[in-house]
């Protein structure tokens, strides 16, 4: 007899051990058990074969920031798969049903690192975000010239000191994760490294850089500045690194534009997909999100295909209000569909896409990825907020 459900307590270890082998890792039988003693079961979610594990994922409870608003969004990770059940649709099943728990929880949206990223399209999920990676030499570092009155003060790997500025950052992007205290504490602060603050000079902290130099290598974990004057006296003590190192290196949105500010900006900068999301409710996400401030916004018919969530299969009306910066979304019965001329339709991937920002709605329009007439692609591109994605975690 085959079933999924939650992991119970004493059958964490599998699941382990599962991770273990499939990702090619290992930890101690102790370190298994102090992991298991303070896990939450409800988190992971098993296939089980005639009952023994068969495949498995966890699905972790986060906010993000989409259009400055806070957002619930389940996280995927650790999916896996003994080998001789692979290819047998556990996994799909195992998605399906996190769909389903998701909404239950009000978590409208899904993100996950993918191993493959056609795979995770056919259930619905869509790239979202990409990295600029920054390789710089020494000699090619940005100098600025320093502002009387500040200073670079190093601390200590403090969460309530580094929060504030690193939520002010993430509210100006779509996809960053809300750290509480404890992811603060067991996955940002379980990297090597130092913490150092830009003052600026009336003393308020406007930034910080969390980095490692280790083989001359200046790796920066996360650069946060609140205004140009914290980014310019950041990259200046990174420059008073000259000494100890050969080059630094960083992960920055695509819309850094830190190579224009450089005396050389021929050095190496590679671009580069790095997560995926999902809209698990689209129902809710549209109602939820703001949107551009529009006077005497028109409302919107969205027909969305979905094959795994039937919730979000069919047609939405979307009618702004407040100048168009907040809208109610609401499913159409059957009997009040509006005329194919007023009709946008799309994927559930698609919509992802467009309404987290990655792509804009003329964009997917000429690639035929949005369908409808041009006046419609028009209403909808004035009604999504331009904001950059960008995501700093991993899980």
């Amino acid at each position: 007899m085959n079933e999924i459900r939650v992991l119970r307590r004493e059958e964490l270890p599998d699941g382990y051990e599962l991770s273990e082998f499939a990702f090619q890792y290992e930890v101690s039988a102790a370190e298994r058990e102090e992991r298991a003693a303070k896990a939450d079961p409800n988190q992971t979610w098993g296939y089980f074969a005639e009952g023994r594990l068969a495949a498995k994922l966890e699905l972790l409870p986060f906010h993000v920031w989409v259009n400055g608003r806070r957002i619930g969004m389940g996280g995927i990770a650790g999916v896996a798969t003994w080998p001789e059940h692979r290819r047998g649709g556990m996994v799909g099943q195992l998605l399906v049903q996190s769909l389903k728990t998701m909404r239950d929880n009000g978590q409208t949206l899904s993100f996950l690192a993918p191993f493959k990223f056609a795979f995770y399209r056919k259930y619905g999920w869509e790239t979202y975000v990409d990295h600029l990676h920054y390789e710089i030499p020494v000699e090619q570092l940005p100098k600025f010239e320093a502002v009387p009155g500040s200073r670079i003060v190093r601390k200590a790997k403090d969460a309530k000191l580094l929060n504030p500025l690193y939520e002010a950052y993430a509210r100006q992007y779509n996809g960053m994760l809300e750290r509480d205290e404890a992811r603060w504490r067991d996955t940002h602060f379980g990297k090597k490294g130092m913490i150092a603050v830009y003052e600026n000079p009336q003393g308020e902290a406007r930034g910080y850089v969390f980095y490692l130099v280790r083989n001359r290598t200046a790796t920066i974990h996360e650069m946060v500045f609140l205004d140009e004057e914290a980014r310019r006296g950041l990259w200046n003590f990174i420059g008073n690194h000259d000494s100890m190192i050969a080059k630094a290196e960083l992960k920055a949105p695509v819309d850094d534009q830190l190579p224009f500010l450089t005396a050389d900006p021929r050095f190496k900068q590679e671009r580069t997909p790095y997560f995926m999301a999902r809209i698990v409710d689209a129902e809710a996400f549209l109602t939820q999100i703001p949107y551009a401030a529009r006077p005497d916004a028109e409302p919107l018919y969205l027909r969305i295909a979905d094959e795994q969530a039937e919730w979000n299969q069919g047609m939405f009306r979307v009618t702004f209000a407040d100048g168009g910066t907040s809208a109610e979304a609401a499913k159409l019965p059957e009997g009040e569909m509006p005329a194919e001329s007023e009709l946008l339709s799309c994927t559930i991937q698609t919509l992802a896409a467009l309404l987290l920002g990655y792509q804009r709605p003329a964009f997917l329009a000429r690639i035929g990825r949005l369908r409808g007439a041009a006046d419609l692609v028009d209403r909808l591109e004035a009604a999504i907020p331009r904001r950059t994605t960008f995501l700093t975690d991993f899980f």
